[in-house]
């Protein structure tokens, strides 16, 4: 299939962007909503690639549209080539003032406070730069870095096998700790152990979550059990706020008390975590280029994690 021929004349980035949308909405109707065309300007649009590709790009139910294998395989690469082509106007841009753009960034909820750090000191030397942050779960967030709806996520690290697609850069290095707030007695007592603290009152991730799974461990590689947790919830906030409430205790990564929301109440109490040590990591896509804003963030985050009390 020669390009000159059948695709480069035939093949319009307005046809792609319409099969992406149809793919997303599910329907030609609502895609037609979405795009302000008529249904059958979007029929014609995709029995028009389909003719070019001599290849099925949809199966057409009662129910709505869905993408077939040739459909799927076409919308990954065209968002690609969108992706590109907004790159490249940002480069463009940058050319005349590379402290302008938007950042997408991703973060998991431990480390947003550090992601809220490395914003702060970015708002104040480059102005003209955006954020919009998502804040979800890891595997979530490699997704949309994939979808090229993220440019960096800054997130806990674990020692998966490394994705070829994948670039990572660590940041600094954080253990986990027994937090509660200012004021709990057990913050007077030095030297502890996790047997020294299961029966007190706990707040938990649950067993099956990401982090709850990494607190299992950490008591099972003492022989301990997991303790009973009063509250078990995926919700930070919550816990904090059972925390702030007097009389329980949780486990987080330690940079939580470099909040500036909790560092005036939130403690760490005496026990020694050094087996939970993990990195914290700015990842992105190998083959997708930076632009100005993105590589500002990229070297305003490495100043900022040079200064953390657990940094490389």
């Amino acid at each position: 299939m020669k390009w000159d021929n059948r695709i480069g004349r035939r093949l319009r980035l307005k046809d792609l962007h319409t099969l992406q949308t149809v793919a997303e909405v599910g329907s030609m109707a609502k895609a037609a909503e979405r795009l302000a065309l008529s249904q059958p300007a979007i029929s014609k649009a995709v029995s028009d690639m389909e003719h070019t590709l001599g290849a099925s790009l949809l199966d057409r139910s009662a129910r709505g549209v869905a993408l077939t294998e040739s459909g799927r395989l076409l919308v990954e690469r065209a968002r690609i080539v969108f992706d590109e082509i907004s790159q490249g106007v940002s480069d463009i841009e940058g050319l005349s003032d590379p402290t302008r753009g938007i950042v997408k960034i991703g973060s998991t909820e431990p480390v947003a406070s550090v992601v809220s750090e490395i914003i702060s000191r970015m708002a104040s030397k480059y102005p003209r730069v955006g954020y919009d942050v998502m804040v979800s779960d890891l595997d979530t967030l490699i997704g949309e870095l994939r979808q090229r709806t993220r440019d960096v996520i800054v997130a806990r690290w674990t020692a998966r096998p490394m994705a070829d697609d994948l670039a990572v850069q660590l940041l600094f290095k954080s253990p986990l700790a027994v937090l509660a707030a200012q004021g709990q007695p057990l913050l007077r007592r030095k030297k502890l152990s996790l047997a020294d603290v299961m029966d007190e009152r706990w707040t938990l991730s649950p067993p099956d979550s990401f982090l709850g799974r990494i607190v299992v461990d950490l008591f099972r590689r003492r022989k301990l059990p997991l303790p009973r947790a009063v509250v078990t919830t995926i919700s930070i906030h919550m816990r904090l706020d059972l925390l702030a409430s007097g009389g329980f205790l949780t486990i987080l990564p330690a940079q939580m008390l470099r909040s500036r929301a909790h560092r005036a109440w939130l403690r760490a109490l005496d026990v020694d975590l050094p087996d939970t040590l993990q990195l914290i990591a700015a990842i992105t896509l190998k083959k997708r280029q930076a632009g100005g804003a993105i590589k500002l963030f990229e070297q305003t985050s490495l100043e900022i994690c040079k200064t953390l009390a657990w940094a490389r």
